[in-house]
């Protein structure tokens, strides 16, 4: 296993319901972070197929599955490297449609993950998943993978980094909401807190463009397992590649002074205990 990662959240911006040439910018996407010897490359959520559909036939009819030549054409490009590409598209599942994840290498698919917490009118549009979130081991260590609004529950990445997550990727499509000019975007923040509370790295990749008028954060962030910003996309930038060399398996230690531990240190026995109402 290769100790430093060289890990890329790529800002592009996919066109609603343009599958084909969404699926060029994916491909697109890779072939660049090939050149720039990238291993762990991030793009955004439901990148094969825009985000703001007005239901759920909409979504349908851009919805995919991972016999898509566009999987076969990613693993293609992979062949012989050891790059590991995370990207959100939009699922077929049987008649059931999937806000989905998937991790690709040069053997193929490695995981798929359908977002379990859907949101506003997501909950119109898509099924929920129901299946915890994957933790693939790589030569560039292990990768857990979230999908945007998951990340504001604890217990998600939690979850991964009990796993022995090292890296949490998470292609994302934060829109825009206001926030204090002196502050980043509150999802930054939280992203920030989680990498701080789990000792995790994480590499939350948003989205550029407007979509039926919903513009996005544009705020694609790589955090260290202390929670610091290593890189991140300067606001308004539009599409960019954030870039980050780090150490993923540091994560693996998680001490934080000579006698304390950021997981030895729980109490699960306690937080399960009903709390007392004085």
């Amino acid at each position: 296993m290769s100790g430093i990662a060289r890990v890329r959240c790529d800002q592009v911006a996919p066109v609603l319901g343009e599958v084909a040439g969404n699926s060029a910018l994916v491909v697109a996407s890779v072939e660049r972070a090939l050149a720039d010897r990238v291993d762990v490359l991030v793009l955004p959520e439901l990148v094969t197929s825009g985000y703001v559909f007005r239901d759920r036939d909409e979504a349908l009819h851009a919805a995919i599955t991972t016999d898509d030549p566009l999987f076969a054409r990613v693993r293609r490009l992979l062949d012989g490297t050891d790059t590991v590409v995370v990207f959100g598209f939009c699922e077929r599942q049987d008649q059931r449609v999937r806000n989905s994840v998937a991790v690709v290498d040069a053997t193929g698919v490695r995981a798929v993950y359908r977002k379990t917490h859907l949101w506003d009118r997501e909950t119109l549009v898509f099924d929920a998943g129901d299946d915890a979130p994957p933790v693939v081991d790589t030569v560039h260590g292990r990768i857990g993978v979230l999908v945007c609004y998951d990340m504001e529950f604890p217990e998600m990445p939690r979850m991964l980094a009990l796993a022995g997550a090292d890296l949490i990727a998470v292609p994302t499509n934060w829109p825009v909401g206001e926030h204090p000019e002196r502050d980043r975007v509150a999802e930054v923040i939280a992203a920030q807190a989680t990498a701080r509370g789990n000792g995790v790295f994480i590499a939350c990749c948003d989205r550029a463009g407007t979509e039926r008028g919903q513009d996005w954060n544009e705020a694609s962030v790589i955090v260290d397992q202390f929670g610091w910003v290593v890189a991140e996309a300067p606001p308004g930038a539009g599409t960019t590649a954030v870039t980050a060399d780090v150490f993923p398996t540091l994560a693996r230690d998680k001490s934080t002074s000579p006698h304390n531990d950021w997981l030895g240190d729980r109490r699960p026995a306690l937080y399960e205990r009903e709390v007392p109402r004085a």
